[in-house]
């Protein structure tokens, strides 16, 4: 029998998700947090802590806003070229064959943190979906969090 130890989602799952506030908005705040793979005036890049494959990555405003519209045009400007640094950083730590890149848009549109814009990334594989997110409501993982944070890191410095 193999075992499947995701140790970071049990608080999510066992206790639920009870913190108060923007979790978007507290992690731009922490000075010392380690979570943000990157940043500039206006944006951070961080995993997604609860990841459909390893190396999903989001993009997120460091300002609290809703929608692209209201995005400066500074913000606008920075946005294309980190996410282009972002899926180049990604083709280098886990060779994908694909890409999936999306803005979820308030509660309808299914967004997870719906007041918080912020844009995510995921490195595709041909055949990489399986019975598991459907049977089991679980995803396999072949790496851990701290793992993708170290691969991504290292290939954005390089």
């Amino acid at each position: 029998m193999e075992y499947m130890f995701t140790p970071w989602r049990r608080k999510y799952v066992v206790d639920g998700v009870a913190e108060e506030g923007c979790v978007f908005c507290r992690l731009a705040a922490d000075e010392s947090a380690r979570d943000r793979l990157l940043e500039t005036e206006h944006w951070y890049l961080c995993l997604n802590a609860y990841p459909y494959c390893n190396g999903h990555l989001m993009l997120v405003s460091k300002n609290h806003l809703r929608w692209l519209s209201e995005l400066s045009s500074a913000a606008l400007a920075e946005m294309a070229p980190l996410l282009a640094r972002a899926e180049a950083a990604l083709r280098q730590a886990y060779d994908p064959e694909g890409m999936n890149m999306g803005i979820n848009f308030a509660d309808a549109g299914g967004a997870g943190v719906p007041g918080h814009l912020h844009i995510h990334l995921l490195p595709r594989w041909a055949g990489d979906t399986n019975f598991m997110t459907s049977v089991a409501q679980t995803r396999i993982l072949p790496e851990s969090l701290e793992q993708s944070f170290d691969r991504i890191e290292k290939a954005l410095a390089g």
